[in-house]
């Protein structure tokens, strides 16, 4: 081996586990056990009144925005006791919290030690509520003023031989006006370097649909669920992930629809749904919601949808003109009959194989595909995580368009987004690759050149990193370091850094694995009161489905040293560029209503942001493809055809696939407890999906512990100390919770063109832990 990577910053050798039980995995998600769990963390965290008081302008309108997951609001019926789930009530419990973390705290806990707890009990700690700052050399964060702090900042920026020395990364949880400020600063002061957390989990999808469709963004509203003949959903879990889906999956099915499931697990949320909302929920009677379900092999939903594809086309070639839509096909697509031609290449039984599922299961899809043309088909992490994550979705723009399922009441394409804004980043041109048009349009409104040279995404920011050749790094929330790939060697590619600086509202990990100097600047949370010059602020969403919504907080924030995203930009960019400056940083710091007016100069589809976005329900942002008009660059308005080839893995005999997935107590890596009782996993996280032959064949059994290898490119990367727990999921599968297995996700292992790590296809051995 050229290099060893053994010790695992995120959780560093744990000599013990906790008291592990499993039980039986659930065959519904929600009802009560919803609740109960969530008023128990609220109660924990927050208090009665204050936690109630949140809870109850939490998505209304006129209230605040819920930080967790993007599934978007209803139009115009909204629930008048509760419109949040489990996990967005535990998000705000978590952000509401009254336990609070400052300059006291860090004196008497050093970094070191504060890096030997898991990133449960760190998240646990409290909310940061004052500015803190760590020298070179020292042991401990100390308090720090904004002023000092922002000048430390300002000299390190304009110390660097080129504005390409800094990189500046974005979390989904930032604000469109935040966002909007926070790039314009970024490329005033002279570089493209924009990673964000898009990088990670739907580039791939922005790719696809942007290189076929015209925009990289999904086509159907909420209410197209309710209009549609069926909905598929592949390499998603919504009963964790976005539960408010689980409302709208229900109504669907009441309405008419019928749900294909595509994954490699019984998710709880994909199989039943117990509404809370409404009597029978209560009562604990299970709405069905996937009246298919399809388990897919890892990485296997490709050879899925050809094998459908295939079927279709013989049901066509039978009864044409009422299988495919012929007239959509002609009028709006090209390559079709190269296409075709494609699907020759493999049989319906070679696909079956290599996705793992059974033709007649197969075929029962295509049956219920066969002459409906409202489809919908939802997508996440699942899809995009992989080599061919890209092909993937341009596969499901394929079996879209054959069915002419685009452009029209109840059909279109659903990529279901994670985090809360991270799709408003984005329209906001938080990007490291912009388009020439984007940067003509803040030339042409600010009158300062914005540089053109593409920056660096996550991946690359990391190598470059290592390489020296970023010296600071700033993090607009987040917690980066548990996030990203390859954990060690992210972890030692940001000890290589000068300067470190994090955006936060509690403590994480990536606070504790730092550069040379570090501060921690401590911001409002989306449920926090913010009050400038004593006018209450507002802020912007933008949710899954392209609407505009606003959010303002209601709760005292528990810190009187707290600032703004907003705020800490605008004061950033003063100190830093100063009077080279040509944009009005004042402006913009003491009114948000004065950025939404320059978003309407910039970006396309905001006309009279500040009046619409007050609407009550916000606006929708113009999609051409929800239109029926597609505008690829190069296509001449018309969606390809994309002829893709199916992904050898190969795979030892000792060796397994391995994909990372969240536990139902968890949002992205903040951890809110240690309960999965969804897949009956109880007091702890390290543990390994296995199916119970491959438990035997390895020579292991249930409840032995673990460690867990991967070797690509000549590197062992080892996480250590995981039990085993038999379940349902293919041979040859095996599934962990993140971020404890990031160790193992290869720096080098992306998608293609969107160059987003592949944590859903992890080639791994298994071997006994010595103790």
């Amino acid at each position: 081996m050229s290099k060893e990577i053994k010790e695992q910053p995120s959780a560093e050798n744990p000599e013990e586990l906790l008291d592990l039980k499993v039980t039986e995995p659930k065959k519904w998600a929600a009802g009560i056990p919803a609740v109960t769990a969530a008023m128990v963390d609220m109660m924990q965290e927050s208090g009665f009144v204050r936690g109630m008081d949140g809870l109850f302008h939490m998505n209304k309108k006129g209230g605040f925005d819920c930080s967790s997951c993007a599934w978007p609001d209803p139009d115009d019926d909204r629930s008048p006791v509760a419109e949040y789930c489990e996990n967005g009530a535990k998000a705000f419990a978590e952000e509401s919290t009254l336990k609070k973390i400052g300059a006291e705290f860090f004196a008497q806990n050093s970094v070191s030690d504060l890096a030997k707890l898991n990133d449960y009990e760190i998240g646990k700690k409290g909310r940061i509520a004052e500015p803190m700052y760590l020298p070179k050399g020292a042991t401990h964060y100390q308090p720090i003023s904004w002023d000092d702090a922002f000048k430390k900042i300002a000299d390190k920026l304009n110390g660097l031989a080129s504005p390409d020395e800094a990189a500046f990364y974005t979390s989904g949880r930032t604000s469109n006006e935040a966002s909007f400020t926070y790039q314009l600063f970024v490329r005033e002061f002279g570089t493209n370097n924009l990673p964000d957390c898009s990088n990670m989990c739907h580039e791939s999808s922005g790719s696809g649909l942007g290189e076929t469709i015209g925009i990289g963004k999904g086509t159907v509203t909420l209410n197209d669920f309710y209009d549609s003949d069926v909905i598929i959903i592949m390499g998603q879990n919504p009963g964790t992930n976005h539960p408010r889906m689980l409302t709208a999956l229900q109504k669907a099915k009441e309405k008419g629809s019928k749900i294909i499931a595509v994954n490699p697990l019984h998710e709880a949320g994909l199989m039943g749904f117990r509404n809370p909302q409404n009597v029978k929920g209560v009562l604990g009677i299970t709405a069905q919601l996937a009246d298919l379900f399809l388990q897919v092999k890892i990485n296997g939903d490709m050879a899925l949808l050809k094998a459908i594809e295939k079927l279709l086309y013989a049901a066509e070639v039978k009864d044409p003109g009422k299988v495919f839509d012929q007239e959509f096909i002609k009028e709006h697509t090209q390559g079709y009959t190269e296409f075709l031609h494609s699907l020759a290449e493999n049989t319906v039984e070679e696909l079956a194989g290599k996705c793992g599922v059974p033709v007649p299961q197969i075929e029962q899809a295509a049956e219920m595909l066969k002459y409906k043309n409202r489809i919908i088909i939802c997508w996440a992490m699942g899809i995009t995580q992989h080599q061919n994550g890209v092909d993937t979705i341009k596969e499901i723009v394929n079996l879209t368009i054959l069915k002419g399922a685009i452009g029209k009441p109840g059909a279109g394409l659903c990529p279901v987004r994670g985090h809360s804004n991270v799709q408003g980043n984005r329209t906001m041109l938080i990007f490291d690759k912009p388009s020439e048009q984007q940067l003509d349009k803040l030339k042409e409104v600010y009158k300062f050149e914005p540089p053109r040279v593409h920056g660096f995404d996550v991946v690359e920011s990391i190598k470059a990193m290592h390489e020296g050749k970023l010296k600071v790094f700033f993090s607009m929330g987040g917690n980066f370091l548990s996030a990203t790939p390859d954990t060690n060697f992210t972890a030692d590619a940001m000890r290589k850094l000068e300067l470190t600086i994090s955006v936060s509202t509690k403590l994480n990990r990536t606070h504790l694995v730092h550069g040379e100097e570090a501060l921690i600047l401590p911001t409002l949370a989306r449920s926090d009161k913010d009050v400038i010059n004593g006018e209450d602020q507002l802020i912007s969403c933008e949710n899954s489905m392209g609407v505009i919504q606003m959010s303002k907080g209601v709760l005292k924030p528990v810190s009187d040293h707290l600032l703004s995203e907003n705020q800490i930009v605008c004061k950033m960019a003063k100190a830093t560029i100063g009077s080279r400056s040509v944009v009005d940083w004042d402006k913009f710091e003491k009114s948000y209503d004065a950025v939404r007016d320059d978003i309407e100069k910039v970006v396309p589809g905001f006309t009279d942001y500040n009046k619409r976005v007050r609407n009550p329900g916000g606006f929708y942002l113009p999609n051409n493809a929800r239109d029926g008009e597609f505008t690829a660059k190069d296509m001449g308005g018309k969606v390809p055809f994309t002829i893709t080839k199916l992904t050898e893995h190969k795979v030892a005999d000792d060796e397994f696939m391995m994909m990372t997935i969240r536990s139902h107590d968890q949002f992205n890596t903040t951890i809110y407890g240690l309960e999965d009782r969804y897949r009956g996993i109880h007091n702890e996280r390290r543990v390994i999906f296995m199916n119970p032959k491959d438990i035997t064949k390895a020579g292991f059994k249930a409840g032995d512990k673990v460690d867990l290898l991967n070797y690509h490119g000549g590197i062992e990367r080892v996480a250590k100390l995981f039990v085993i727990v038999s379940y349902n999921i293919p041979q040859g599968n095996t599934a962990t919770y993140y971020p404890e297995t990031n160790v193992l996700v290869p720096i080098d292992s992306v998608a293609a063109k969107s160059n987003t790590p592949t944590s859903k296809l992890v080639i791994i051995k298994i071997k006994k832990h010595e103790s």
